[in-house]
């Protein structure tokens, strides 16, 4: 346990970034009772393996674990397998796809890989529910059932939105936030963790520890990232995620690219920084002591050093240097062949034949927003094409950061 801070600096250490702490006086009492008895918390984070890898938004949860971990707190990473298998219902108008249990456990090893990016792994328990869940006989599971009521579960906002629309509501959903519960009153959580989109279900966990004998967690809800955009929240389907496997260079030209109000929060959200000595770099940046880029470069080397290492900042950061501010090509540009053939080809069909765009639609709308650099010159002719009669090579950027060499070579 720490004891180079007071409670009441513990308490405002765990609350950087938190939305919402229930409830607060609980929480420092708690603080109080473990630094009496040398006792940690025992503070859980439930995340399903929904799919195979983790970006920056799932990290907020991680670091608020840190923080409790860099507490001397018992830290429980919990893999929710089981939970999987039914679909998280939270902020969905239609039934959520369950997935297969050999998705879930794929899924899973490779959580399992990345989460220790952030968290200590000799000090972190890791645990699935499906070790309590599964071991769960029909009778047990109606015991559960008989825990909660109905009338309860319908005050949770989805629920009700899609009662009053008269959209369906599986049965199997309203398992998902008891579960959920449960797995707190399996763990004997002191406190757990989630997005301010996983409250319904914090709370639901808090009133079976009541039903069960314990005493009941504390919640601590954090914000939902926003992505690379600044508006909706970070996910790979609306493409504005910074992946934490990703590599360094496109980490870096990622963070660069957000919005400048927007790297505050990032400050707050996914790094160990202080509130004070962010407040006092938004102050130096609005005074003009600093430039705004530099202030996101520093953002964005604390980031990387987390999943990569110094190094690997470093050179981030001069490559980034290299192709903006010098207008240069990257040392390590991906290459591809393409045989010479006796023909024009439409410039929208290559980029989607290269992987640089999802389909030729897409390649025209690139085009179409001047998106498209071909050899150093932007491409707005949608109709532009691309002699491949004879070998040569030719170097294509796709918005700001991707580059492709494309060689034509001699047909066999």
């Amino acid at each position: 346990m720490s004891s180079t801070l007071t409670i009441e600096e513990q308490f405002e250490y765990l609350k950087k970034g938190a939305v919402e702490i229930i409830r607060e006086e609980e929480l420092k009492s708690k603080l109080t009772k473990a630094a009496a008895t040398g006792k940690p918390l025992r503070v859980k984070a439930g995340f399903d393996p929904t799919a195979p890898d983790l970006h920056l938004g799932h990290t907020v949860l991680l670091r608020k674990l840190k923080h409790f971990q860099d507490l001397g707190h018992t830290v429980i990473f919990m893999i929710g397998d089981f939970t999987s298998l039914i679909g998280d219902p939270s902020g969905r108008n239609v039934t959520r796809k369950q997935l297969s249990k050999d998705e879930v456990l794929t899924n899973a090893e490779t959580y399992k890989q990345q989460v220790f990016k952030i968290l200590d792994s000799e000090k972190t328990v890791l645990d699935f529910n499906s070790r309590w869940m599964s071991a769960m006989t029909t009778e047990d599971f109606v015991r559960l059932a008989s825990r909660y009521t109905v009338a309860r579960m319908l005050e949770r906002d989805d629920f009700a939105n899609r009662l009053k629309n008269n959209q369906p509501i599986s049965i199997h959903e309203m398992l998902y936030p008891l579960v959920q519960g449960y797995d707190s009153v399996a763990l004997e959580a002191d406190v757990e963790l989630g997005g301010t989109d996983q409250k319904f279900n914090l709370l639901v966990g808090r009133e079976l520890q009541k039903e069960y004998g314990q005493e009941p967690q504390i919640v601590l809800t954090m914000p939902i990232l926003e992505g690379l955009d600044g508006v909706q929240k970070m996910s790979k389907s609306l493409n504005n995620y910074i992946g934490i496997k990703e590599v360094a260079k496109e980490m870096f030209g990622k963070v660069m690219s957000i919005p400048d109000a927007m790297m505050y929060r990032y400050y707050e959200l996914c790094t160990d920084w202080p509130v004070s000595k962010i407040e006092a770099l938004r102050q130096d940046v609005s005074n003009g002591r600093r430039h705004p880029k530099e202030a996101k470069a520093e953002l964005a080397k604390l980031i990387i050093r987390d999943f990569h290492s110094e190094r690997a900042a470093s050179e981030a950061e001069e490559e980034f240097n290299r192709i903006f501010h010098l207008g240069l090509v990257p040392d390590n540009i991906e290459e591809k062949q393409l045989e010479a053939r006796p023909e024009r080809v439409r410039l929208s069909k290559i980029i989607a034949q290269l992987g640089l765009a999802s389909s030729v639609g897409e390649a025209t709308r690139l085009i179409e927003q001047e998106a498209i650099s071909l050899n150093d010159q932007k491409v707005s002719n949608v109709k532009a094409d691309l002699d491949l009669a004879q070998p040569g090579t030719f170097i294509l950027k796709v918005g700001k950061r991707r580059f492709l060499k494309l060689v034509v070579v001699k047909g066999s």
